[in-house]
């Protein structure tokens, strides 16, 4: 018997967590010293995951499976492609980072000395449901932990903060909170009904044996071959009830809106942790569950869609632009950028998935390591008004440094990560959706004008005043910093490692839906001539172009 290692991987942080409540009260730094233990040994086990993986191999590799819900057809069916196996990575690497970059922000709380304890655990549980969700491959079993995992950051954005005395800003913490909360629990609602709808159609189709099934292998063997046995309008609205919400988690344009007030509401690490995480559990959705299981309506809704996506694009950048606010600017940038990798999925093509699945790995690098570092410069000064800074390279070099490398990789300066994951969505995109991705390139601009702009006001100039003593980052900060950096260098000139898993789990869900890369057009006068120099056609071609004869 295989040792079940994608259990141990999400079981880990749950079990951590009820570890870390169990230190006794007074034990502050033991309750953050176990998280970060937990967080580690979590981290080396995706690293063996990573190890064990075979590019180019089965579909799903790693399969465990075993009886849930028999009566339903739901079972605990866990499986990895690269596609989550790149994810996977992500989440584990990052969590330990956020966990040594927060080492004091529950201090500003306040109020019982439980507090370290609370959250550290809520930060494991957070992972253990994001990290269950990218290996599921039982639908009901996905939907789950999709809606579980946002009670642990209701409580993170809600109870947990910056100047967390002040009154207006616990009750602004609320309002995010909560907006989260219902925003997120809604698009859930709508996709329970979904899942509800897709059982009953393999239950009719008696797909699970007597009754129907959540297997989703099975399910996606079935809505490939049509045998699901509806018509288009009742798939089309299954597919929309999913898309709805992962649209709402992602965020797309224009379900947006809690978002910005939850980032600046909740501290750096947690902001982090929903952005750089969580939501990339709503655009791993779009990519598995809703291409796969609805490969028609995806087809069907893929312009519309596409078309939000690049509203997004630009809307999410020009909005940055105009913050006063150095933590909702970085906020909006994530709007533009999960515009980018939607657009992606929705083109399907090779390039532009893989692109896209390279993006959220990339987009969570960059995104932990610009907000994080904002986030030790905010603490310092005690505001998040760009205006009150100035002239901070002058006495925060290091600081002043690595914000600018992480705000160049958000402009995708080529050199850096992001630079290739946006380059092979456009490319992409463009092959089938060229107005739109013309429409993207516009980002670019707008990317380099708002972090440049924020850096000359922030770092560059006389030293305003308050920032005379800033310190430079800790050495605690800097082992947060610095990986993040080195990852954003090494993937920026080296991506192969990655794309190696990736490309072939994208190349096998655009093949499953019937999905092909546009053939390339080839100009008819090239190919006359390549036929018959001689034909009178032939003086429409290159060779005309040289008075009539060949170079």
């Amino acid at each position: 018997m295989n040792y079940p290692w994608l259990t141990t991987l999400w079981v880990l942080p749950l079990v951590g967590a009820i570890v870390v409540v169990a230190v006794p009260r007074a034990w502050r730094t033991v309750a953050r010293a176990t998280g970060l233990v937990v967080a580690v040994a979590t981290l080396a086990i995706a690293i063996v995951i990573a190890a064990r993986f075979t590019p180019g191999g089965p579909q799903y590799q790693m399969v465990e499976s075993h009886r849930w819900i028999p009566a339903f057809g739901a079972g605990y069916t866990l499986g990895l492609d690269g596609i989550a196996l790149a994810l996977v990575l992500l989440t584990a690497a990052l969590v330990p980072l956020l966990i040594v970059a927060g080492w004091r922000d529950e201090d500003e709380v306040g109020g019982g000395r439980r507090v370290a304890h609370i959250y550290v655990a809520l930060t494991l549980v957070v992972e253990s449901m994001v990290l269950v969700s990218f290996v599921s491959l039982d639908i009901l079993l996905f939907y789950v932990f999709f809606e579980v995992m946002l009670i642990p950051m209701y409580f993170l954005i809600g109870g947990f903060g910056p100047q967390g005395a002040d009154l207006e800003l616990r009750r602004a913490r609320s309002r995010a909170a909560v907006k989260f909360l219902l925003y997120n629990l809604f698009g859930g609602l709508i996709m329970l009904a979904a899942v509800i709808g897709l059982y009953v159609l393999t239950a009719r189709q008696h797909l699970g044996g007597a009754g129907g099934t959540f297997d989703f292998r099975t399910v996606v063997q079935a809505a490939a071959t049509g045998q699901l046995g509806a018509g288009p309008a009742v798939l089309n609205g299954l597919f929309l009830g999913f898309m709805f919400a992962f649209a709402v988690k992602a965020p797309l344009w224009p379900l947006h809106t809690w978002l910005p007030g939850a980032a600046v509401s909740a501290t750096p690490s947690s902001a982090v942790l929903m952005m750089a995480v969580v939501d990339k559990v709503g655009t791993f959705g779009m990519l598995r569950y809703c291409l796969l299981l609805f490969p028609h309506a995806s087809k069907t809704y893929a312009p519309l869609i596409s078309a939000l996506a690049v509203v997004g694009i630009v809307y999410g950048a020009i909005v940055a632009i105009g913050q006063r606010d150095v933590m909702r600017l970085i906020a909006y940038t994530s709007i533009s950028h999960f515009g980018f990798i939607i657009l992606g999925i929705f083109a399907m093509t090779n390039q532009s998935g893989s692109g896209a699945t390279l993006y959220m790995v990339n987009h969570g690098i960059s995104t932990a390591a610009l907000f994080l570092i904002a986030g030790f410069l905010v603490s310092r000064r005690g505001t998040r008004l760009i205006a009150d800074f100035g002239g901070v390279q002058k006495v925060a070099p290091v600081l002043a440094g690595t914000f600018l490398i992480a705000g160049l990789a958000t402009l995708s300066l080529p050199g850096l990560a992001p630079f290739v994951s946006e380059f092979l969505v456009l490319v992409g995109t463009f092959t089938r959706y060229p107005v739109a991705a013309i429409f993207a390139t516009s980002a670019l601009v707008l990317a380099a004008l708002y972090v440049l702009w924020m850096y000359q006001r922030m770092m560059t100039g006389p030293v305003k005043e308050g920032n005379e003593r800033l310190r430079d980052l800790l050495p605690r900060e800097l082992v947060v910093v610095v990986p993040l950096i080195a990852a954003l260098v090494f993937l920026g000139a080296y991506p192969k490692p990655l794309l190696d898993r990736i490309n072939p789990a994208v190349a096998g869900t655009l093949s499953t839906i019937g999905a092909h890369d546009p053939a390339p057009a080839v100009p008819q006068a090239t190919s006359e001539h390549s036929r018959s120099a001689g034909s009178p056609r032939s003086a429409t071609g290159p060779a005309a172009a040289n008075g009539g004869t060949h170079p």
